[in-house]
């Protein structure tokens, strides 16, 4: 049975996207390059399919250059964060972030600083502030 195609990155395109988004516009053998240098030894092949359901679901371009091509992210990774988080939210948490927030904090994976952090970033949302 085919594998269900999804909107949002799975983690191996994630993976990839990372990669464009750290070293912009690269070849298929840069990617196989750089994923070798994580211990990732794909093959040219495998690399090509994920770049073309990449382009597929429009999140990076390709360019002509020689005898291959040039790819590119288009979305950025901002972007790619909110439509992940998006399907999260409605998936796991039925739309509720105060679910998400909630199961978060209990997961007991935040440390005090990044507590810290959430708080500030939560007074800055209440003061119509920027939150970065």
């Amino acid at each position: 049975m085919a594998r269900k195609t999804t909107p949002t990155l799975t983690q191996v395109e994630l993976e990839f996207m990372q990669i464009l988004w750290d070293h912009g516009e690269m070849t298929t053998e840069e990617l196989q390059t750089v994923l070798a240098g994580k211990d990732r030894d794909l093959s040219d092949g495998s690399i090509r399919k994920i770049l073309s359901i990449l382009l597929n679901k429009k999140q990076v371009e390709r360019e002509k250059a020689g005898r291959g091509f040039n790819y590119r992210a288009i979305v950025q990774q901002d972007q790619a964060r909110n439509q992940m988080l998006g399907d999260l939210l409605g998936r796991a948490f039925q739309g509720s972030a105060q679910d998400l927030v909630a199961t978060l904090l209990n997961s007991e994976k935040v440390s005090d600083v990044e507590l810290k952090e959430i708080r500030r970033l939560l007074d800055s949302h209440e003061r119509g502030e920027d939150h970065s």
